[in-house]
């Protein structure tokens, strides 16, 4: 597995830390509060923490457009 020493990341560590950022922000946890130090793993929990976020607001709006149909 390719690793950069110097950076102290890899691809293993990039994937944890995105899907990391998914489950905080499906649990409601702000932006705020990354766990992580360093550039690299930062923009990778913040990705998925975006991900799940918008994810989450495009199925309300599905849920909610799917609502207003059954009852007009």
């Amino acid at each position: 597995m390719a690793r950069d020493i110097k950076l102290g990341w890899d691809v293993e560590s990039l994937n944890k830390a995105y899907r990391q950022g998914s489950m905080a922000a499906e649990m409601g946890m702000p932006r705020e509060r990354c766990p992580y130090r360093g550039d690299v793993v930062i923009a990778a929990w913040e990705a998925g923490w975006e991900d799940a976020t918008e994810a989450a607001a495009e199925a309300a709006a599905a849920r909610q457009d799917d609502f207003f149909s059954r009852i007009a």
